[in-house]
């Protein structure tokens, strides 16, 4: 099989245009713009005929994700840590730097920050800083441009939900440990969210908030530094290496292909319906690890083999969107399987990894 990624891309703007969906003249900030989801969203933009910033300081993101979106007009990469204070429109401020020339922003999609289970332990405070004081930083950039504020927040605010509350709506306040390993990423989030809810009741600042299921699909990062389920088990088995699996292999995840995700954040950022909201995107289709492990082994032809692990403190045991809002405010709900979504990442990481 081969992969071109601008066919996903022309599959995105496609389903948005069906919906009169599009950002054409926006002006519109993406922070971690350079990250796994972040390029996708720059992509969609700049082929939408939006003017896309995209602020990323590149601890996580890559610069190859954007370099081919460099030479456009209506695109341009500002190398900065969101964490830290910047100002757009203005020529002089104490406390951080400023970019002059832009004087209008329309849009703030804040999606920075590292999200990779092993780089808990090793980043935990710029974690902490991206989901706190860069959310700040972002909603001060939308309140002073009058801006939407757009907040990408994750699954993991909800924890280890109990049986009863699988697939997980909105409504679940969550099951978090905010002292355990995960507590950079996972606290961190819901301060975020906190965050926005308090600029809008403040200040009345319209705002949006995703909580992302996991996703996969080209530009994803790999390697065992990241502990990213699907990627590491991509790679191993390209390589004919053990497969490693922690613990016994039946805790389950619900996987959604980057191309449906990138649809529903989308179609949240341009419905008004959506204004204040908190909106599931994912999956409600639940896979045992050990399940996926077998499935990418078939598919990349492997000789590997499975081996099992201790499990990670805290690693969720279940994880399955309810996606009812989703599919009452948006009219969205991911239509590609989970093996066509594997084999166009497969095929992605046989050219990039």
């Amino acid at each position: 099989m081969t992969y071109n990624i601008q066919d996903d891309i022309t599959t995105i703007i496609n389903r948005l245009r069906k919906d009169n969906i599009s950002f054409q003249d926006k002006i519109i900030l993406v922070t971690g713009g350079a990250g796994f989801l972040g390029s996708w969203v720059c992509d969609v933009l700049v082929k939408q005929g939006a003017y896309c910033i995209c602020l990323d300081n590149l601890s996580s993101g890559r610069f190859d994700n954007i370099s081919h979106l460099m030479e456009k007009e209506d695109f341009r990469f500002i190398n900065h840590d969101i964490s830290k204070p910047i100002y757009f429109g203005l020529t002089y401020h104490p406390n951080g730097i400023c970019v002059g020339d832009i004087k209008r922003i329309d849009i703030v999609m804040h999606m920075a920050s590292r999200a990779s289970p092993f780089e808990f332990k090793k980043f935990p405070i710029p974690i902490l800083k991206s989901n706190t004081l860069g959310t700040m930083n972002a909603l001060g950039i939308a309140k002073a441009h009058n801006a939407l504020f757009f907040y990408t927040s994750t699954s993991e605010v909800y924890g280890n939900p109990p049986d009863e509350a699988i697939p997980t709506p909105e409504t679940y306040f969550g099951n978090v440990n905010p002292v355990g390993p995960r507590s950079c990423y996972d606290e961190s989030k819901r301060a975020g969210e906190a965050f926005v809810k308090a600029y809008e009741l403040q200040h009345g600042i319209r705002t949006k908030v995703v909580r992302i299921f996991n996703t996969s699909g080209p530009r994803i990062r790999s390697g065992p530094e990241f502990g990213r389920v699907v990627p590491n088990f991509i790679r191993q088995a390209l390589s004919d290496e053990d497969i490693t699996i922690f613990g016994d292999g039946s805790q389950t995840r619900s996987f959604i292909y980057v191309v449906d995700e990138i649809e529903g954040i989308l179609k949240i950022v341009y419905k008004d319906e959506a204004i204040g909201e908190v909106i599931n995107l994912g999956n409600n289709k639940e896979y045992t690890i050990l399940h996926l492990a077998k499935i990418i082994t078939k598919l990349t032809n492997s000789n590997s083999e499975i081996v099992f692990k201790s499990l990670p403190i805290d690693d969720p045991v279940r994880r399955s969107a309810d996606l009812r809002k989703a599919k009452k405010i948006l009219n969205w709900q991911p239509t590609t399987s989970l093996e066509e979504g594997l084999l166009k990442t497969i095929a992605w990481f046989k050219d990039n990894v």
